[in-house]
């Protein structure tokens, strides 16, 4: 979904046509830089440690796009070699995304994002539960039985506060223009516009990470 596109009902007719696209090997491909992804002009920040080449997944809990790439996605990370390391990031077109990143940093602080951010995204595109805001994240987060204490503290509280701030810098510094998007080593930026479906952007990435390691 693109930054200004809101509309969920636009975005659900372009998201079959940006994620149904055959997949292509990558091997004997050219990815070419301003056509295939971008390289910054500077350097984000990146929090893998050394030796690992961190991929950014920049997504929003309520874009079809997400949702329809989160399986994709899923099948992909299961591969990955030991190098790579994985980082979600929400993010916040405007200011009523910000609920879903405190959701997102609450559940991580948690320790509940393996068994229950595929559920976030099941229970907005699959249920049609309102998780815009947070009386209804907070019915949401009850249903599923956590410590409705310690959710409250932590979806107040100044860590997640950081967090949330955190990926909106890091958005900004990778440009990102629309979701799903992919960061790799706080260099190259690609999605689906880039790489003509999110299908071919993960062969993008998978190109880049060897780029990275070459030059690392």
């Amino acid at each position: 979904m693109k930054r200004r596109e809101f509309s969920l009902a636009a975005a659900s007719a372009l998201a079959a046509s940006t994620l149904t696209v055959p997949a292509v090997y990558a091997q004997g491909q050219k990815f070419v830089a301003g056509t295939d992804y971008l390289a910054l002009d500077r350097r984000a920040l990146v929090k893998a440690p050394a030796g690992k080449v961190e991929v950014v997944d920049f997504f929003w809990y309520s874009c079809p796009h997400c949702f329809a790439f989160e399986p994709a996605l899923d099948n992909w990370v299961k591969r990955l070699p030991p190098y790579v390391s994985l980082r979600r990031v929400p993010v916040a077109f405007n200011s009523s995304f910000v609920p879903q990143q405190h959701l997102y940093y609450t559940l991580k602080a948690m320790g509940k994002i393996d068994e229950l951010h595929v559920k976030v995204f099941d229970a907005i595109h699959v249920q049609h539960q309102p998780l815009d805001r947070e009386a209804g994240i907070t019915a949401w987060a009850q249903k599923q039985g956590l410590d409705m204490a310690q959710f409250a503290q932590q979806y107040n509280s100044f860590s997640v506060a950081t967090e949330v701030r955190e990926a909106t810098q890091l958005m900004n510094a990778y440009k990102v223009s629309g979701v799903p998007a992919l960061g790799v080593a706080g260099r190259f930026y690609t999605d689906g516009e880039l790489a003509r479906s999110m299908d071919r952007a993960l062969q993008v990435t998978d190109y880049l990470i060897g780029e990275s390691r070459k030059s690392a």
